[in-house]
């Protein structure tokens, strides 16, 4: 049997805030989350902003782009190279562990994280 988690929508920036095709960080609960804007797609993904890989605070300002034949969205390490679905939060290139990633919503130009 499947657990449902209620998710709060939390407030964490402004669209104008995080850059086309790009990503920005934002300090959520304490914690802090990477936010994109895979704007060629036309859609929002939220992660965790530290790369497991060397334990650094970088995937925010990663590299987006889209893998394998069904053009799964992803995000790379700017210092390490490692590929991280921005779907699932799997690690695509290497054995290391996966990331958290949250849902994401956009309403009035204000960008709300899911967070459990």
């Amino acid at each position: 049997m499947e657990t449902l988690t209620e998710v709060t929508w939390l407030p964490v920036c402004q669209t104008s805030d995080v850059p086309a095709d790009g990503g920005a960080c934002a300090l959520v609960a304490g914690e802090q989350v990477a936010i994109f804007n895979f704007a060629r797609r036309g859609e929002w993904y939220a992660t965790q902003n530290l790369c497991p890989h060397k334990q650094q605070m970088i995937l925010a300002r990663g590299m987006i782009g889209s893998t394998g034949e069904a053009c799964e969205p992803k995000v790379a390490c700017p210092y390490h190279k490692r590929t991280f679905s921005l779907l699932t939060g799997e690690c695509l290139n290497a054995d290391e562990c996966a990331i958290q990633t949250y849902p994401v919503r956009i309403e009035n130009d204000t960008v709300y994280i899911g967070w459990a």
